[in-house]
């Protein structure tokens, strides 16, 4: 016989049957198609379970498109099947739900159980964003695309580190350029962030209006602040000199009426 064999290269070496590396691409093995008449003829039913399989191996949240490339029936079909598992699962009062997030859909915990999730991960939790990253990260969500030098004038502060750590770590990056002069980078956030807040779009995340404080706080704040600019109107403090006496009352100190 001539040739080689896949398994083999010409100086004897034994090699991978699939291409592998980094420039090798995405290898590709045979499937066996399960949908379909082999299945019995139920093919929505085992639609239905090659989503619920899939998903519940998936990692990411997995787009319908591929569903259907995969089960090899419509996006709307698909659709519809991962509506019925998340009706399912809510009326068996499951602890998970089948969420659709960041374009895809993923299984994720059910949100009356957050305290129980939380303590969990908590626990084991060791490297959290700090409080600058965290509010750099809550001032790109809400006004991007925007530069890095407009952020930094909203936090007072230069953000340039704390913006490449939101960056290394996949919660934003860069999204274009600004027409004004120098061509300052523009930020957004990615789609791993909606991911991380269970988002399936930014339209989902909350009003700035919901932290606004009332107006009886604005105006106890404000009330304060004038206080504080205006020593006059700050209340009398406890060491402060008592009121001279009333004419004709008795000196401190002196019997009354002598």
């Amino acid at each position: 016989m001539t040739g080689e064999t896949p398994a083999r290269a010409r100086d004897g070496a034994a090699r991978p049957a699939f291409p592998v590396g980094p420039d090798a691409g995405v290898p590709t093995f045979p499937v066996r198609r399960v949908v379909g008449p082999a299945a019995g003829g139920d093919v929505r039913g085992e639609a239905r379970r090659a989503i619920e399989a899939v998903l519940m191996a998936a990692t990411d949240p997995v787009p319908a498109r591929d569903l259907a490339e995969l089960v090899e029936c419509g996006v709307d079909l698909v659709a519809a099947l991962c509506r019925e598992l998340a009706d399912e699962y809510v009326a068996e009062g499951r602890g998970f739900v089948l969420a659709e997030v960041a374009g895809g859909y993923r299984y994720q915990t059910h949100p009356d159980l957050a305290p129980y999730v939380e303590q969990f991960v908590l626990e084991g939790q060791h490297v959290r964003l700090s409080a600058p990253a965290l509010e750099t990260l809550a001032i790109v969500a809400y006004k991007q695309p925007i530069t890095r030098g407009q952020v930094s004038a909203i936090r007072g502060v230069n953000v340039e580190s704390t913006l490449q750590t939101l960056v290394q770590k996949g919660y934003v990056h860069e999204i274009g350029r600004d027409p004004g002069p120098g061509l300052a980078s523009l930020y957004g956030t990615t789609p791993h962030f909606l991911e991380r807040l269970g988002l399936a779009s930014l339209a989902d995340l909350p009003a700035l209006g919901d932290f606004v404080p009332g107006p009886e706080v604005v105006e106890a704040l404000e009330r304060g602040l004038r206080a504080d600019q205006d020593p006059r109107l700050k209340a009398p403090a406890d060491d402060a000199p008592p009121a001279p006496p009333a004419p004709g009352a008795p000196e401190p100190g002196d019997p009354a009426g002598v």
